[in-house]
């Protein structure tokens, strides 16, 4: 049986589909992108924002954007409503076609670059959004639509081919005062007919000209049952996120189920020859946590900048999966694969010149799954400060048992708990 979720991105898929047969319904600006290339796709978001694609020419850009913010909307209601079918894009990814590109996706194994696609998925869910914004008496958008969370990433199919075509769907399923929810799916051309791998759900903030505070977007009016329940599912997200936030191990205790779960880690644990509570000793087939670590780092070149001449999102989720990847890799002694992606928030701009230090963790295994927390934050190399940009959750399973992982400590039994419960969320989706 088909999870709620799963269901409403049935439906999601299925008006993709309808949007796609109903020509000319769409705005002028969007007739074009219902067989959009997916390399022009960040080209078009840099001539929707006016931005330059030379770095020398970048901080002018930035002064002329400025004098954009007489024209945002001083509220919500002088916005004209849309539909979820005037935010369609579709997106092609020709990699049967064009070998120069698919060598740029491909990885030694011959199959597909998961990094690439997320990267991809970051640029179509902005180019989403403006979509949904768009307004055709101004030449540039006055709004600075930035990614603030992928809600979650669900796995249809574990093998992406790379040397068959790949198309890309998506629309606005949900919008509140400044923020979009988006929803795409990835499928891919295989035995004569496009199959599906991949649904994923971002929501993105609108913000002024100069990033600096936010900005309202248009309301969006559902069309027919189906667009109901997912606009539902979007209230619903937004309630589910506000009460996961709340339920952090961050802000409140763990449960009292959760406590027995952590003490009963720390008994096994113990030396029974010394009756101590410092003496431990690792159980069979387990490794301790502390062990369980791989760690990166990344000098922000101008080379990754996004439209807004920060460090692209999909660059940052990029590097972070495949550093996961590689800890799940080295911990199950295979080649993993992805499941999930799960809870990956942003919380404040990476920018060029920084020094991003990335941290992979196994927190939490069960059977043959691996859960990793990827953390990475920005470091002044002259004041040694260090700030927290974003955190990922990767699902992976491999095709057999995994050693258990131990925590030590208290704040590593809090980072098994927490992997504990977005591997039970995955479980649920």
């Amino acid at each position: 049986m088909l999870s709620p979720r799963l269901l409403l991105s049935s439906a999601s898929r299925a008006l993709c589909v309808r949007a796609l047969s109903q020509q000319g319904m769409a705005p002028d600006m969007m007739e074009g992108d219902a067989n959009l290339h997916m390399a022009n796709v960040r080209n078009r978001l840099r001539a929707i924002v006016g931005a330059s694609t030379n770095w020398r020419d970048h901080q002018q850009a930035l002064v002329d954007r400025v004098a954009l913010s007489s024209q945002l909307a001083k509220s919500q209601s002088d916005l004209p409503v849309r539909r979820m079918k005037d935010s369609y894009v579709e997106a092609h990814l020709p990699l049967g076609s064009q070998p120069e590109l698919r060598e740029k996706y491909l990885t030694f194994h011959n199959s597909v670059r998961f990094g690439r696609i997320l990267e991809d998925l970051d640029s179509l869910a902005v180019l989403i959004s403006y979509s949904h914004t768009h307004n055709e008496a101004l030449p540039r958008s006055p709004l600075s639509i930035v990614t603030a969370l992928v809600d979650k990433i669900d796995m249809r199919k574990h093998i992406v081919y790379p040397d068959c075509d790949i198309k890309f769907t998506g629309h606005v399923t949900w919008v509140g005062k400044t923020s979009i929810e988006a929803k795409m799916h990835m499928s891919q051309y295989h035995d004569g007919a496009y199959c599906p791998i991949l649904d994923a759900t971002f929501v993105m903030v609108a913000r002024d000209p100069e990033n600096k505070r936010a900005a309202f977007v248009n309301p969006l009016k559902p069309e027919g049952p189906e667009e109901e329940k997912l606009f539902q599912e979007g209230e619903y997200n937004k309630t589910h996120r506000v009460e996961l936030s709340t339920a952090s191990l961050l802000k409140v205790a763990p449960t009292a189920e959760e406590r027995k779960i952590v003490h009963s880690l720390f008994l096994n644990t113990l030396d029974s020859k010394t009756v101590s509570f410092r003496s431990r000793v690792l159980p069979p087939n387990s490794v301790w946590m502390e062990d369980a670590k791989v760690k990166g780092l990344e000098i922000c070149h101008p080379q990754e900048r996004n439209i807004f001449n920060r460090i692209f999102g999909g660059f940052l989720m990029r590097k972070a999966y495949e550093l996961g990847w590689a800890n799940a890799c080295i911990y199950g002694g295979c080649r993993p694969n992805l499941v999930a992606v799960d809870d990956i928030l942003f919380q404040r701009p990476v920018e060029i010149g920084s020094l991003l230090l990335l941290s992979s963790q196994v927190c939490y295994t069960e059977g043959k799954n691996i859960q990793v927390r990827v953390h990475t934050e920005v470091m002044d190399p002259l004041t040694r400060q260090h700030n927290t940009t974003n955190v990922f959750h990767f699902t992976f399973a491999t095709d057999t048992d995994v050693p258990n992982i131990v925590p030590k400590t208290y704040g590593e039994s809090m980072l098994y708990l927490d992997g504990k419960r977005h591997f039970n969320q995955t479980l649920e989706h």
